[in-house]
């Protein structure tokens, strides 16, 4: 049994600031717009809120690339107005959560600038400073973005510095202890500042192979991709158990980890008893379908990939600790576009893929406009992409001999671009988002998807995710929603995911029919209740609320059922 804690009744739900909500009219959204927001996250339910990067940056990478750790960026607004945003949230017993960028800072932070003036003084230790081969990178590591980690340093022709990122991230030297007390400090400000804890990005790249070797190139550029080098390196756990000793263990800081590249039998040194952190998202339907050659050439994830995935990762982790149910993200494309077929793209398949994510064990983490289904936007050029990881995997098409048009749609649906557009709040204009001009233009779909549309309908998809959310702290089901094992059954049943969530007094079947064709599906356990179904059908209810075990029961297409057993 889990050892209890305060976080693990709530329901989380991340926003991207710059496009929540803008109050200012200036196009990008601000702490202004999330404040005047928040009694519609605590009408939802939500009860930690995480806010992606708001500090001072030039914003290369959309502000995870920060320039003072201090400092608010004034396209957000000011410190004055983060205090208020603390204080309000707390009002409405929402916790605040913040991004925590560490692995790499921006090259115009103060560090960066002294150690680009003077590479092998004090600052230049800050940084993980190389001398070359003959004028060629030191290895030959591949960053996330493409292109080589490794980039001259100004006025040297044979010195480098890493960067696993863009080369304006450069990567922060984990190794100096100097390094390491500058960012507890900065963490220990923060939380005496009032928020409750930490998003930890990227956070498992601080740990690097110093041995800065080549490894086997996996593309035809010669480079290796960067999760090749993570799975050399050795020692992540004592820098990440020093930063909790020092900085978020005196505060009982709430940390959640962003971690794709773990090993699975680590998993107890990251979020077990003693772990590292207190929870790390479950990334295991989001790896599904890549390939080491990019974007263009992934595979689309078949309904039975997706719930296999949910079935390992949930056997492995949920006797060692409560990891965070995501479909989406900033760093992702829309959910329902990703995993639902085309048949299945509708309001009936939307809130069929909340009920997986919501009723399987873990923290529910949900994304900004995941409540109301919105899908992925339509790119007619790639002009109109402004993500930077999307113009990188846009250029490998293009090498790979793929045309235009067709590397355009390839890469369009892995785009993080599509989580980025405004959250839909009407069918006004800009969706409601500004009353000037979007950063980023809003999906042309506002219109039928929209808060202000759904808000008022029982029907609604957003309907739908208040009653989920609601399941998990009502007193008759919170015990078996939170803390129940989750034990599949029916797994033979292609297109179908059902699993059992037992508690001690209370066990719940969760049943979800994957594909748009009527089903036949035989219950293992006598029917007490139907508590929820996204059909909500009258016949569904006269025909399954006295079922017994061993009964036959009819499945319409994408339903979806949670049945008192």
């Amino acid at each position: 049994m889990l050892q209890k804690k305060w976080w693990h009744e709530k329901t989380a739900y991340q926003i991207y600031p710059k496009s929540f909500m803008d109050a200012n009219g200036d196009g990008v959204g601000d702490l202004r717009g999330i404040i005047g927001k928040l009694d519609y996250l605590k009408g939802l339910g939500i009860g930690i809120v995480w806010i992606s990067p708001i500090y001072q940056s030039p914003f290369v990478d959309q502000g995870y690339d920060i320039s003072d750790y201090y400092a608010i960026d004034p396209a957000f607004g000011t410190m004055e107005d983060m205090d208020e945003l603390l204080a309000e949230a707390k009002k409405r017993g929402i916790s605040i959560v913040m991004d925590l960028v560490v692995n790499h800072c921006s090259d115009k932070h103060e560090w960066f600038q002294k150690a680009m003036e003077n590479p092998f003084g004090k600052y230049g230790k800050y940084f993980y400073i190389r001398e070359g081969k003959d004028g060629n990178p030191p290895c030959n590591w591949r960053s996330y973005f493409g292109g080589s980690a490794w980039e001259k340093v100004p006025g040297y022709d044979n010195l480098f510095y890493l960067h696993m990122f863009a080369k304006e991230q450069p990567d922060l030297n984990w190794e100096n202890e100097e390094v390491r007390q500058e960012i507890y400090k900065m963490i220990r400000w923060w939380l005496e500042k009032g928020i409750a804890g930490f998003r930890l990005d990227a956070i498992i790249n601080i740990k690097k192979d110093l041995r800065f070797a080549d490894f086997p190139a996996d593309r035809e550029d010669g480079m290796c991709s960067a999760g090749v080098m993570l799975e050399h390196a050795q020692g992540v756990h004592e820098f990440l158990q020093e930063m909790k000793r020092e900085a978020f263990a005196p505060y009982d800081a709430f940390t959640i980890g962003e971690l794709f590249d773990f090993r699975i039998e680590e998993l107890e040194q990251y979020i077990g008893a003693g772990g590292c952190f207190e929870s790390i998202f479950d990334f295991a339907p989001h790896v599904l379908g890549g390939t080491n050659h990019g974007w263009f050439n992934r595979r689309e994830v078949t309904p039975d990939e997706f719930c296999d995935a949910i079935y390992r990762s949930k056997r492995v982790s949920q006797d060692i600790g409560m990891m965070a149910n995501i479909i989406e993200n900033h760093d992702e494309p829309r959910g329902v576009s990703r995993y639902l077929p085309k048949d299945g793209l509708h309001d009936t398949g939307k809130k069929m893929l909340a009920g997986i994510s919501l009723m399987s064990f873990g923290l529910p983490f949900l994304y900004q406009g995941q409540e109301i289904g919105m899908t992925n936007k339509q790119f007619h050029d790639i002009a109109e992409v402004d993500d930077i990881s999307t113009h990188d995997e846009y250029r490998v098409a293009l090498s790979r001999g793929v045309g235009k048009e067709e590397a355009l749609a390839r890469v369009s649906g892995m785009s993080r671009d599509n989580a980025r557009t405004p959250m839909q709040w009407s069918s006004e204009v800009h969706a409601g988002f500004t009353e000037g001009k979007p950063w980023l233009p809003e999906n042309e779909n506002y219109r039928e998807i929209n808060v202000a549309q759904q808000e008022g309908r029982e029907d609604s998809v957003l309907s739908f995710y208040k009653k989920l959310i609601a399941l998990r702290t009502d007193p008759a089901y919170t015990e078996c929603v939170v803390y129940g094992k989750q034990v599949p059954v029916l797994t033979e049943l292609s297109d179908f995911m059902g699993f059992l969530r037992e508690g001690r007094e209370k066990t719940l079947l969760v049943l979800a029919n994957y594909r748009s064709m009527e089903r036949e599906a035989v219950i293992p356990q006598k029917v007490k209740k139907i508590v929820m179904d996204n059909c909500e059908a009258k016949d569904t209810a006269a025909h399954i609320s006295d079922a017994k075990e061993g009964s036959s029961i009819l499945m319409k297409g994408y339903q979806f059922l949670v049945l008192e057993v």
